[in-house]
């Protein structure tokens, strides 16, 4: 990837979202991948973990601010799960895609063809890098802006879809609900070493399989089955 190829990539990036930085090595760096300087030893910029540091900080502030002021009846444990909801790898890989940050990732040749949630979660760290980078070249009023507009919007479906419930719990909600069955859960096949163990396990309705799971612990993979199950069945 030549820095001709990058600057234009980047011009391209500021005029979809209408931030042009004063700082475009500020930018790009907001995307450059630790790995991509694993392949590229003299490449002139750092990666971007630190301004990922920074932009979850920048983040969470202002969608504290936010939920602390628009809705000043709800307790701190709610407000700290509809938190959770929006700043976690999923939302923000999802945003980072709806934005088409995938297009502008600099990584190397392996990470590249990685996708899942190895993407979503190098996807997510880039949303919070990008709002890092603003928020030094543009300010806390741009940042809050961009957050606004990309993230805290999407509270509204948050909490329309519950999405502050973990999947284990909205599954549950729901099976209770529809059928008045509690979900169970068991272990199908696990395998690996004692310190690299995977998990297969399935959740039940009435010792009937509704989905099956993954995860390198029995805690992820229940959440995995249950995910499984909401999709499969068609439940949010």
């Amino acid at each position: 990837m030549t820095e001709l190829f990058v600057k234009i990539f980047m011009t391209k990036l500021e005029s979809k979202l209408k931030l042009p930085f004063k700082n475009k090595e500020l930018l790009q760096q907001a995307f450059v991948h630790r790995s991509y300087l694993n392949e590229n030893r003299n490449f002139h910029l750092a990666h971007n973990e630190r301004l990922e540091f920074l932009g979850d900080a920048v983040l969470e502030l202002i969608v504290t601010e936010h939920l602390y002021k628009e809705y000043p009846d709800k307790p701190e444990g709610e407000l700290t799960a509809w938190r959770a909801a929006l700043v976690n790898t999923k939302m923000l890989s999802l945003v980072g895609r709806d934005l088409g940050f995938n297009d502008y990732l600099m990584l190397s040749h392996g990470e590249a063809k990685e996708e899942g949630k190895a993407r979503d979660y190098i996807l997510a760290n880039t949303v919070e890098a990008f709002i890092g980078a603003l928020y030094l070249d543009r300010g806390l009023p741009n940042a809050k802006k961009f957050i606004t507009l990309n993230i805290l919007s999407r509270l509204e479906e948050v909490l329309k879809d519950k999405l502050f419930l973990d999947a284990k719990s909205r599954f549950q909600e729901i099976a209770q609900e529809k059928m008045a069955i509690t979900p169970t859960y068991a272990v199908i096949e696990e395998w690996g070493p004692d310190h690299a163990k995977n998990f297969r396990i399935g959740v039940y309705l009435n010792k009937e399989l509704a989905a099956e799971g993954q995860g390198s612990s029995k805690q992820e993979a229940e959440e995995d089955a249950a995910r499984n199950a909401l999709r499969k069945n068609g439940w949010k």
